[in-house]
């Protein structure tokens, strides 16, 4: 059978399981889940060693370290997954949740009830356990879904997926609901991406390229974000100690995610008395800092930025640094270079950290706190399966949720209209 064949018959063969999916009860579904975890653990032998091959091959391609270790699924990474579906499966349930009513002067009821997104089409690189937060979260939002991973866990991924395709038919339900595409050929992407008659939404996660990829190629609606260029403002009135800790945390914790820190914002009445100890503090992690003139100035270990430093994910132990005169200019700032993913302010006034909330236009702005916080599990969504920079249908960490939409519900008794 052709590529396209392939991926056809999965993409109408997902449309008619989400129409069963869609009308499971939270009680079966979260059994379902249950169950998947169990036998993930269960059967982890079987998982490693589907995984062993993938490592192997790997290794042949010379895939980095970093590379190798996403892909690694380890009895912890098992464990992980397994209590993930687990975490999932006591989340409240929003399918069928409705939201406020109104009584229109005719006496009709008029409210929304939370309904499957449908069909979800996700292309993602590296890390097999997305297959599994992926799939759990499409299950329990009702949706079918169609993972395609990256080549490097094709083993890994097709041993998850027939796992999960085994318990839901064991249980009554179409194996259908989660599909992986069993080809590596990126021919399937593109033939993926032009399925608008079964496929409702498409939600990429890797690195900017393939995103970009997908967002040129894509017939379906994408959710997605390209970069997480994320800021960090100082103010004049914020606690120093404080300041230093956060951003500290937000750069060097962990460098190489979307929400790391990447441009720090000082403000110039507190520049002399926070970057000294800061900078010290950075470069004792190994951090490079890149700095406008006045920032090189107070650090002369510091590299001069130049105009690309300050759009730039680096994804690593860099950071550039800019002076500013105020919170005006901070924002400027942040409107003309971020990537609408994450900023926070460090500030001890009340009303400039309220307009740093309404007025910067990210997907999570924080007030006192990391940028590493922008996160589903740190937020209390339970888990996510991604960020979205979009803005329609969701902003920020996609959870339970944002894997729903919603539709008017009408309840009447006998009204006609005039």
């Amino acid at each position: 059978m052709s590529i396209e064949s392939t991926v056809l018959n999965m993409a109408k063969a997902a449309r008619a399981a989400a129409k069963e999916i869609a009308r499971c009860s939270s009680d079966r579904k979260n059994t379902v889940l249950i169950k998947i975890a169990d036998t993930l653990e269960q059967k982890a032998s079987f998982i490693r060693e589907e995984n062993r091959k993938d490592l192997i091959g790997a290794r042949e391609k010379g895939l980095s370290n970093a590379m190798i270790d996403r892909l690694t699924v380890s009895d912890a990474v098992i464990k992980s997954m397994a209590d993930g579906l687990r975490e999932v499966a006591v989340l409240e349930d929003p399918v069928g949740a409705l939201g406020r009513s109104r009584i229109r002067p005719n006496g009709l009821q008029v409210s929304k009830m939370r309904i499957p997104l449908g069909v979800i089409g996700i292309i993602y690189e590296s890390r097999p356990n997305v297959t599994i937060d992926a799939a759990g979260l499409c299950l329990k939002a009702g949706n079918a879904v169609i993972l395609r991973g990256g080549s490097e866990a094709f083993h890994s991924n097709q041993a998850l997926a027939g796992i999960i395709s085994d318990v839901l038919s064991a249980s009554g339900l179409p194996g259908d609901v989660v599909q992986v595409i069993p080809v590596t050929d990126r021919d399937a992407v593109k033939t993926l991406l032009a399925q608008e008659e079964c496929i409702d939404l498409i939600i990429p996660r890797g690195g900017e390229g393939l995103i970009r990829f997908v967002v040129e190629n894509s017939k379906i609606p994408v959710l997605k974000h390209y970069k997480g260029v994320c800021h960090a403002y100082v103010d004049e009135s914020a606690n120093l100690q404080m300041a230093e800790d956060i951003c500290f945390n937000a750069k060097v914790q962990r460098p190489g995610v979307c929400n790391a820190l990447e441009t720090l914002l000082v403000n110039a009445s507190e520049a002399e008395a926070f970057l000294p100890r800061m900078g010290e503090r950075f470069m004792k992690a190994g951090v490079e800092i890149r700095g406008c003139a006045e920032t090189c100035r107070i650090l002369p270990d510091a590299v001069a930025a130049d105009e690309s430093d300050w759009p730039a994910e680096y994804l690593d132990l860099v950071l550039a640094v800019k002076i500013v005169t105020d919170m005006e200019e901070a924002m400027s700032h942040i409107s003309r270079y971020s990537s609408n993913h994450t900023e926070t302010i460090i500030t001890s006034d009340y009303h400039r950290a309220r307009r740093f909330l309404r007025e910067v236009d990210s997907s999570v702005v924080i007030v006192n706190a990391s940028t590493r916080f922008n996160d589903g599990g740190q937020l209390g969504l339970g888990a996510e399966i991604g960020i979205s920079t979009s803005k329609l249908h969701a902003f920020g960490p996609m959870g339970l949720e944002e894997l729903t939409t919603t539709k008017f519900v009408v309840m009447g008794d006998g009204q006609i209209r005039n």
